[in-house]
């Protein structure tokens, strides 16, 4: 399937319209960001491990019976996906504390979230993608009742099952974000998964495995593609057996 117009430019990935209409085709850029885009850096080969990492996870996904976006994945950059009504809303759920949150409270980094935190957050650059909750969502439309409730449903279902993935590989899945989108009235999970949308500690030294190496010091491009290809790695051996 061939592409046709750019439909839109993200921070780290570009969506295309292809010849067929229910589907697009998303090019993982070797771009990397932080803080908004206020940090920005290009690593080279960081856009083919982050395809990899997301298939690897999406198909995983899919088999345990999440409805993604996925289609197959089409070369070393691209994935084929169906195309979604995107809601604007981010969906993100704590096991551990790090990030933002141990900003907004006095607590200590990497202590278990027991439960693990669910919260949601408006997809707004400009304004920081402010937290919001689901009176937000009701009063200004941005996502229904019904709807809500089934992603939040779904992110608990989907972290139960990474949880598992991401033991079995010696790594700790901290947090991560999720975005969903509408197929026939229906959540579908879209976007990606990869390491610059989860927090991601190797179990023996818990060394980050994420974007946060970037935030922390955006000009060791090598550190970040390394942890970023050990996490391909370990899911790529993880799939193989």
């Amino acid at each position: 399937m061939k592409k046709t117009s750019e439909l839109y430019r993200g921070k780290s990935k570009t969506v295309y319209c292809t010849e067929e209409k229910d589907f697009l085709i998303i090019h993982f850029r070797d771009d990397i960001s932080a803080n908004n885009g206020l940090k920005f850096q290009n690593f080279a080969g960081k856009g083919s491990i982050n395809n990899a990492i997301n298939h690897f996870v999406m198909t995983k996904l899919q088999d345990n019976g999440i409805k993604c976006h996925l289609e197959n994945k089409i070369s070393d950059n691209e994935l084929l996906v169906k195309k979604l009504i995107m809601l604007p809303i981010e969906c993100v759920l704590r096991n551990r504390a790090a990030g933002s949150l141990i900003k907004r409270i006095d607590i200590k980094e990497g202590i278990v979230l027991n439960p693990p935190i669910f919260e949601i957050f408006l997809k707004n650059d400009m304004k920081n993608d402010p937290m919001i909750n689901h009176s937000y969502c009701e009063t200004f439309g941005w996502v229904s009742k019904k709807h809500l409730i089934t992603m939040k449903s779904i992110t608990y279902k989907i972290n139960d099952i990474l949880n598992k993935l991401f033991n079995d590989i010696s790594i700790i899945l901290v947090d991560f974000k999720l975005e969903f989108g509408l197929l026939n009235n229906e959540i579908v999970l879209g976007d990606e998964f990869s390491p610059d949308t989860a927090r991601l500690w190797d179990i023996k030294n818990m060394d980050k495995l994420d974007k946060d190496l970037f935030r922390k010091n955006p000009t060791n491009s090598s550190g970040v593609i390394q942890a970023y290809e050990l996490v391909a790695s370990r899911l790529s051996n993880y799939f193989i057996k």
